[in-house]
């Protein structure tokens, strides 16, 4: 299995770079919140990007067309706005805009980007 393939890696390179992503966006406030944000962050991506990444593969495979291609990184961006802000509020992360800002952009690159590698090589 090519690692690209693996989720395993998928879920560990989101835990790091996003977990640590989150912990940067909330530096200017007094510990631990910079790091309960990175540690949130982190299992919500790893979580997220495991669930993320077979809701993907089972959409694009079941919608026909060009549905198949469109449809599942806008379902990803949905969910992992809506997961990820909920959970941020209920942590009581200070900056939770900031936060999101780049694991839903990077969420919903890897979804577009993870999609068209599925799509492009469908029957």
């Amino acid at each position: 299995m090519a690692l690209a393939d693996n989720s395993l890696v998928h879920m560990g390179v989101g835990f790091v770079l996003m977990g640590a992503w989150a912990a940067y966006a909330n530096v200017a406030h007094p510990m631990p919140a910079p790091l309960i944000a990175g540690l949130v962050q982190g299992c919500l991506t790893a979580a997220i990007t495991l669930v993320m990444k077979r809701m993907l593969e089972i959409l694009c495979r079941r919608l026909p067309g060009r549905g198949g291609l469109i449809l599942p990184p806008v379902a990803a961006f949905a969910l992992s706005l809506t997961l990820l802000g909920a959970i941020h509020t209920a942590a009581g992360t200070p900056e939770v805009l900031i936060t999101l800002a780049v694991p839903t952009t990077v969420a919903t690159l890897y979804a577009t980007l993870y999609t068209y590698r599925i799509w492009s090589r469908r029957p």
